[in-house]
């Protein structure tokens, strides 16, 4: 389909303006066995291109699903229609952005496809790892599903640039409730919105431990029904990765996004607390805190060669030793914020969820660096705290700066030992003071590699899977939110 649509786009593309088409071709199945009884799979294909027109100061955009040659006209003389209408009306001239002339073509890591078994024996695997998750009548649901997503994606511009993506996804999940004297608690593999998210095929599986998790969950589960609530006061916190994906994604991630610094998502999901002026010189955290935007982990979910304003990705850091360093910002929102801040510099990370949505900016992989901390230096370090893992609910305020997040699984920390599981912990605070509260950072070995497929932002809304790795990491003095809180 790709080779087609690139001889079409050469004959009906206009000569007379600049223009981008991206075109993409996705392939979903998602399948779910739950109280061991399988659901009706579900697969689907969505294909579509987006065609952007820019001429005489303004900009347009359209899409459409086909992708005949007569489509593809179509498109572009839409497009071409709202270029006209939005000239020197825009609060940037879409003339004055770089040419965009990068080649080249990106091809995610699958080792073993997930369409190399049988529908029969993907189901078979999810029923025996569902009936493992179940192993007395104190779990009341139980639950596997796998979903996995296969892309393809072609973008040519007028500039000469051209670049072809394939990547493929796979996102399985194990959940259990128990309920016991009275008390219903939910644990789940890595996150009731489904943490264990990468590229790859069936080795994801693998490496997120599928086939074992439904005995793990279980246990989890029975154990948190019967465990104590989990005490409140100001006391030390250890977040484990999954917990810490949650934390990076909506204290960090969200409030660097620079169309929203810039104003854009105030309408629909608020600001964010920092401002251009922060950049270079703003203690966003601790010495300890180092901040990437890397696509180039070859498992990380959002991994690619090339965003969706065919700039070429490379990591960079976010924040370098505690320092905030540059925003989420694609060439679009870096031209306007140049207006006011000409040395400001961005990443590649200009992404749209479909095929009939604009790019705008979004976090990709965005990810901690590694400390020097093993996990039994950090619990030898608290003397009162909570050992937290698996984000189950979160608030944020519409500047992205006060929180409070709930997390499914918890566990005291007392004399630097590991004491007992509570239930329902959580914590608050202010995403302006909390990094800077960061007084361990974990090593290597407890860095994991997770992600979610459900990140919601724009208008009309658009919904992007992101990764998000972290090793784990210990904070000073939070506020800890249970029970008696």
């Amino acid at each position: 389909m790709l080779d087609r649509i690139d001889t079409l786009t050469q004959r009906v593309a206009p000569s007379d303006a600049r223009w981008t088409l991206r075109a993409v071709d996705e392939v979903c199945e998602a399948l779910n066995v739950r109280q061991d009884v399988a659901e009706a799979p579900q697969r689907s294909r969505d294909a579509g291109a987006m065609v952007s027109v820019a001429v005489g100061g303004g900009l347009g955009h359209a899409a459409t699903a086909d992708l005949s040659e007569a489509g593809l006209a179509d498109a572009f003389a839409r497009a071409g229609r709202l270029a006209d209408a939005t000239a020197g009306r825009m609060v940037f001239d879409p003339d004055e952005l770089p040419a965009v002339t990068a080649r080249g073509r990106y091809d995610g890591v699958v080792r073993h496809p997930v369409q190399s078994t049988s529908l029969r024996e993907r189901l078979a695997l999810l029923r025996e790892v569902c009936a493992s998750a179940r192993p007395d009548a104190r779990i009341v649901d139980w639950s596997a599903s796998l979903l996995s997503v296969e892309v393809e994606q072609l973008l040519l511009t007028s500039d000469g640039g051209r670049s072809e993506q394939r990547w493929s996804a796979t996102m399985p999940h194990v959940q259990a409730t128990a309920h016991a004297a009275g008390v219903t608690q939910t644990r789940s593999s890595a996150g009731q919105y489904n943490g264990w998210c990468q590229q790859g095929g069936l080795e994801v599986l693998e490496r997120a431990r599928f086939a074992g998790e439904g005995p793990r969950v279980a246990a989890e589960a029975i154990e948190l029904a019967h465990a104590p609530p989990c005490p409140g006061g100001t006391m030390d916190v250890l977040l484990m990765p999954d917990q810490m994906l949650l934390q990076i994604h909506e204290s960090i991630g969200h409030p660097l996004d620079l169309d929203r610094i810039l104003g854009d998502e105030r309408n629909f999901a608020g600001t964010s607390f920092v401002t251009l002026d922060m950049f270079g010189q703003y203690a966003y955290g601790s010495e300890l805190l180092n901040v990437t935007y890397d696509p180039t982990r070859p498992e990380q979910i959002a991994s690619f060669g090339f965003d969706d304003e065919g700039e070429p990705a490379q990591r960079r850091h976010l924040i370098e030793n505690g320092v905030l360093v540059r925003p989420l910002g694609g060439a679009v929102s870096l031209a306007r914020a140049r207006a006011l801040r000409p040395d400001l510099a961005g990443v590649a990370t200009a992404r749209a969820s479909s095929w009939n949505r604009a790019p705008i900016d979004r976090m990709s992989n965005l990810n901690i660096e590694p400390g020097t901390s093993s996990l039994d230096e950090m619990i030898a370090s608290i003397e009162l705290g909570v050992l937290m893992r698996t984000n189950v609910s979160w608030s944020i305020d519409d500047s992205r700066n006060k929180f409070q997040f709930g997390c499914e699984w918890g566990r005291m920390i007392r004399g630097g030992r590991l004491a007992e599981v509570v239930r329902d912990p959580g914590y608050r605070g202010i995403s302006a003071t909390f990094w800077r509260s960061l007084a361990m950072v974990g090593d290597a070995s407890t860095y994991e590699v997770m992600g979610t497929p459900y990140c919601g932002k724009g208008e009309p809304s658009q919904m992007v899977r992101v990764g998000h790795a972290s090793p784990a990491c210990k904070f000073s003095g939070v506020a800890v939110v249970g029970a008696s809180a």
